[in-house]
């Protein structure tokens, strides 16, 4: 069991000068990502579901031991908040499949609209296909509850642990995997500022914690603003070694 760092996306044009060589052509940006890190989360993929042919793409394009996470499509999650979610199920499975050896987690993450709902929760992930690592980010503070956590590890689905503005941070593993975004120490922003170096060796101890329990760990940094996602993600690796 590993643990894999990483940023939210990848494709931002004020990361010229702090990932990327300015001037870097955006086609150009995947190849130079992957030299720097092991995993990313694809975020593009909830506004728009990719072509199977994307994923087989991905697949062809990424390394040797390259992981990526995909976050689950909105139709899903905020149109449908999960109710009648086959015809998801069915094209996430295909996409997935075509992934194939570099795939890593389907995020789900609930709007921040929806109530809990332990019945719809355990409906779907029942259904979602167990070869798909599932990790679930719950805004909805209703959702924090030992019931719900009960129900994801029935399924051996991951609670996805936060930090972020007005988001609770429970360190709580449900499964074989931990998931954990980090949305930017910012308490009245989302995805705004940089990490200390004493909140990121902090962090550093939790995931090592989990690491040495047997559990495979993910970490995405989402505070992409001014590059600080790069500069967190490359602190935390040198302080977990």
């Amino acid at each position: 069991m590993g643990i894999h760092i990483g940023t939210s996306g990848w494709s931002y044009e004020h990361w010229d000068g702090v990932l990327y060589p300015p001037g870097l052509p955006r086609w150009h940006r995947l190849s130079h990502y992957v030299s720097r890190f092991e995993t990313v989360e694809l975020n593009a993929s909830f506004y728009r579901w990719p072509r199977d042919s994307s994923f087989a793409s991905w697949r062809r394009r990424l390394p040797p031991g390259f992981r990526l996470s995909v976050k689950a499509p909105r139709g899903l999650t905020h149109g449908k908040q999960l109710y009648a979610p086959e015809a998801w199920i069915e094209r996430i499975a295909s996409g997935w499949h075509e992934l194939g050896d570099k795939r890593a987690v389907l995020l789900v993450q609930l709007p921040p609209s929806l109530e809990r709902d332990d019945a719809r929760l355990d409906y779907f992930l029942a259904r979602l296909p167990d070869w798909i690592p599932v990790a679930v980010e719950f805004r909805h503070p209703s959702w924090h509850d030992e019931r719900v956590f009960r129900i994801l590890e029935a399924h051996r689905a991951a609670y996805c642990v936060m930090s972020g503005a007005n988001l609770p941070c429970v360190l709580r593993v449900t499964g074989p995997i931990a998931y954990v975004r980090l949305h930017g120490p910012d308490h009245n922003w989302l995805y705004g500022g940089s990490y200390s170096d004493s909140d990121l060796t902090w962090w550093a101890d939790r995931i090592r914690e989990w690491r040495d329990t047997g559990t495979e760990v993910y970490v995405y940094f989402n505070n992409d603003g001014e590059g600080n996602a790069v500069r967190n993600a490359d602190t935390l690796r040198s302080l977990i070694g």
